[in-house]
């Protein structure tokens, strides 16, 4: 039992309809590709390559330039596949953007392609080309591409009758009818194969087809009789005469998953024959020229006016809408209508469904049957039965019905004429949600992308982020609005949600060269560990360094400097990073153990004189003559003779600033008025590592502990000195809490040594200490112990949807159960 579904009225305005057009519309109710024939009589003509939505809007139309195309194809991904006379293969997204082509070898670009074929494998998508040679050359995964050339046909003098693609045990082969002959062609060999049962009417094989799981094959023959079986060939499942002989246009496998009916569709001018397991056949007339597009639960028929879908009816809608149906889901849909006329007849029903125990099989049918219908009034009868049928259930699980009516909601939406996606139930869940959503990203349509993700709440990584990056990648190539529009626009949208990598935005936006765009989103971007390799492609290494040395990651500190080291001249070089004292400091530990001459040379330009006599005292070492150690110590003792004098100088100079500072306070006899003047001295003191005087002063004038503990804190970490600053804030508690500590040591890059203070930090401080550390791990700990949601965002808004998903589910369920205010 077959029926007859019309999805749309189509929305093209085709002249001649299908008439003389190279077709190829994507399974799962993709988009559709025109392509008028080459007129070989006029080749400066240019064809038009269109493309549309299975409701026949259009997506995309443009000249073909390119050379005469032999077939058209669509990937798993919903792109289009030209193949053309010489064997190349040009890629269009389904929206008309090119995206590369590829060639089917130098065999195939000399002798030409004689016919084509694409098909879906287990890697891909792959293309079969039969050459004008009558050799078939095979790639199986388009996206890594391994041209296979399949053995020689014996006996082989022309284009054989019919040829297909099949899958099995995970390899692609070729079978191939010649006259009377199949073979099957592998890797090695060319096979000979017999169909089990076949009729001894049938003198050649004129078409054949492959089910949409490549597990079946039908064969037509010349004597008319379709041979239905496995596509192994070793079993036999029907075989029908159709009495007709003339060659079909098309033919088509036709067949439910789990239905125990082997069928196929035959196409011939004018008229459709299903034929299937019984001796009978059903005939349907075409008004214009049409093609059949295979399904995995049916087959789509696409015409000039028209688009429907013939398919097996399911059995939950069999059992129910049939004639004079007494299974329980027909009585439980009469059951409903009688109760909404509120007749007594709903409880008689009801009683004899109850008396069989068969109230649970009927709520099922009612939710199984709705989910295979297209109409959405008939969707709700069946529903609102099976929600009726619920309410006299103790003990029915919700959880079918509740996913159907999401999943038909769902559908609905996508099958709207606008989105032209007419899916059916059966195909969504094979397809998957993210599949669906990846299909509603490629056609633009945003909007209803992130609706779909909310309503079925999805995980945000997976939903409304993903589909939000993808937005954001599509609107930095818009070239009507300026840099500061859509770099605001961006991260106003992206604000709130988690896991986006602005430096995937920023790379699509200088892709599309917009420079100045990419780095306003690079701002944006919290890891700097994503923003410098970017930063560097772009050429611009002052900032590439600043954030690097900002991020306090020593290795991407390294990672710049040996790429700056490489991409500029000395001087320059040399120039950039005494404005970097910290890169300074990373690239002379590099040159102590790697290149002691380029070490010299950065001591000789910053006048290091101490460390200039150390690199002599160790260069001597090194020598073998006694004259070059001499000289190399004579040289060293001149660089300590230069660093001695510099020191006394400074020395001095310190010293009469404390003794000035000491008179002006002695001077000032009111305690009220030396504030200004102590905290210079004490941070002097400080600075020229006078502790203990620093501490009698704090004492003397009993100075604030806040402002003190401030003090020596800033003192030591200018001074880089971490074992004084470790000993300073074991020394008792200390009144200005443990964050500043963090803080400080990450203001001076030293990442190591802040994290020894996070865990002296008070509880209303953890998070923001274990993110300054770069601990997000730790962070998300502490922001759910403390259930707080603000904490929680934060978090969120630092973790990486690719290599953090895991957390970022863990901290979206801590942040669903923490109670509103």
């Amino acid at each position: 039992c077959f029926c007859y579904i019309e999805l749309y009225e189509m929305g093209w305005n085709l002249k001649d309809g299908l008439r003389d057009c190279l077709v190829a519309a994507a399974p799962y109710g993709g988009p559709i590709a025109l392509l008028k024939a080459h007129n070989r009589r006029s080749p400066s003509a240019r064809p038009q390559l269109e493309i549309f939505s299975s409701s026949g809007l259009p997506l995309a139309s443009f000249p073909w330039k390119s050379g005469m195309v032999k077939q058209l194809g669509w990937t798993v991904s919903d792109d289009l596949l030209c193949v053309q006379e010489d064997g190349t293969v040009l890629v269009y997204d389904l929206l008309g953007g090119f995206k590369r082509h590829f060639s089917m070898g130098n065999e195939v670009s000399q002798s030409q392609v004689l016919e084509t074929k694409i098909f879906h494998s287990p890697y891909g998508t792959g293309v079969a080309i039969l050459t004008g040679a009558l050799r078939f050359t095979l790639a199986t995964n388009i996206d890594d591409i391994k041209l296979r050339r399949l053995p020689e046909v014996p006996g082989l003098q022309g284009a054989p009758s019919c040829w297909a693609v099949l899958t099995q045990d995970r390899q692609s082969k070729v079978l191939v009818a010649s006259g009377p002959h199949l073979f099957i062609l592998d890797n090695t060999a060319c096979t000979p194969v017999t169909p089990p049962g076949l009729s001894p009417q049938a003198s050649s094989i004129v078409h054949m087809c492959v089910s949409f799981s490549y597990k079946y094959l039908a064969l037509l023959t010349d004597s008319g009789h379709v041979w239905m079986g496995t596509s192994n060939l070793k079993e036999k499942l029907s075989e029908v005469d159709t009495k007709i002989k003339g060659s079909p246009k098309q033919m088509a496998w036709c067949r439910r998953p789990k239905s125990q009916q082997p069928s196929a569709v035959v196409m011939w001018d004018g008229l459709l024959l299903v034929v299937g397991e019984c001796k009978e056949t059903i005939q349907y007339h075409l008004e214009d020229d049409s093609i059949l597009v295979p399904e995995l639960d049916g087959v789509r028929i696409i015409s000039g006016t028209h688009h429907e879908l013939l398919q097996e009816v399911p059995g939950a809608c069999e059992e129910i809408f049939k004639i004079a149906s007494m299974a329980p889901g027909a009585l439980l849909l009469e059951a409903h209508k009688e109760y909404e006329k509120e007749s007594q007849k709903a409880d008689e029903y009801l009683r004899e469904i109850k008396e069989q125990s068969l109230l649970s099989e009927a709520v099922r049918q009612c939710v199984e049957a709705a989910g295979h219908e297209h109409e959405p009034e008939t969707q709700k009868t069946l529903l609102r039965a099976a929600s009726f049928g619920k309410c006299f259930l103790s003990n029915f699980p919700p959880e079918q019905f509740v996913s159907m009516c999401k999943d038909l909601r769902v559908l609905n939406a996508v099958r709207d004429y606008t989105v032209g996606i007419p899916l059916s139930h059966t195909q969504f869940k094979q397809m998957t949600l993210q599949v669906l959503i990846d299909r509603l990203v490629y056609r633009k349509l945003y909007l209803l992308a992130i609706e779909v993700c909310r309503y079925l709440k999805t995980p945000e990584y997976q939903g409304v982020s993903r589909v939000l990056k993808h937005w954001a990648c599509y609107k930095v190539c818009v070239y009507e609005e300026s840099d500061e529009v859509i770099a605001k626009a961006v991260s106003v949208k992206l604000a709130d949600a988690a896991g986006i990598s602005y430096s995937e935005i920023a790379t699509k936006a200088y892709e599309s060269g917009r420079t100045e765009l990419a780095i306003k989103l690079l701002e944006f971007e919290p890891r700097s560990g994503e923003q410098v390799p970017l930063l560097l492609k772009m050429k611009k290494s002052p900032l590439a360094l600043s954030k690097a040395i900002e991020s306090g990651d020593t290795d991407l500190v390294y990672t710049v400097v040996m790429y700056l080291k490489n991409e500029l001249n000395r001087g320059d070089f040399f120039m950039m990073l005494r404005n970097q004292p910290v890169a300074l400091s990373l690239y002379k530990q590099f040159c102590k153990h790697q290149e002691q001459e380029t070490l010299k040379d950065l001591f000789n330009q910053d006048d290091d004189h101490e460390e200039l006599g150390n690199f002599y005292v160790k260069a001597s070492y090194k020598e073998q003559r006694l004259e070059a150690r001499i000289a190399h110590l004579q040289s060293a003792v001149d660089e300590y003779y230069k660093a001695k004098n510099e020191f006394s100088a400074k020395t001095t100079e310190d010293e009469m600033r404390l003794l000035r500072f000491q008179r002006k306070l002695e001077e000032e006899k009111d305690e009220q008025l030396v504030g200004f003047s102590l905290q210079d001295t004490m941070t002097t003191l400080l600075s020229v590592g006078l502790h203990k005087h620093a501490e009698q002063l704090y004492k003397d004038f009993r100075m604030p502990d806040k402002r003190f503990w401030w003090l020596k804190l800033k003192a030591l970490a200018e001074k880089e000195d971490w074992e004084e600053l470790e000993k300073f804030s074991k020394s008792k508690k200390s009144p200005i809490g443990y964050l500043p500590f963090v803080e400080v040591c990450i203001k001076h890059h030293n990442k190591c040594e802040a994290r020894k203070y996070v865990a002296k930090v008070s509880p209303e401080q953890k998070v923001k200490a274990h993110l300054a550390v770069g601990d997000v791990e730790g962070a998300a700990e502490a922001a759910i112990e403390r259930r707080n949601e603000s904490e929680i965002s934060t978090v969120l808004s630092r973790c990486s949807a690719t290599t953090d998903h895991l957390l970022v589910e863990r901290l979206n369920r801590a942040k669903a159960t923490v109670p509103k205010k």
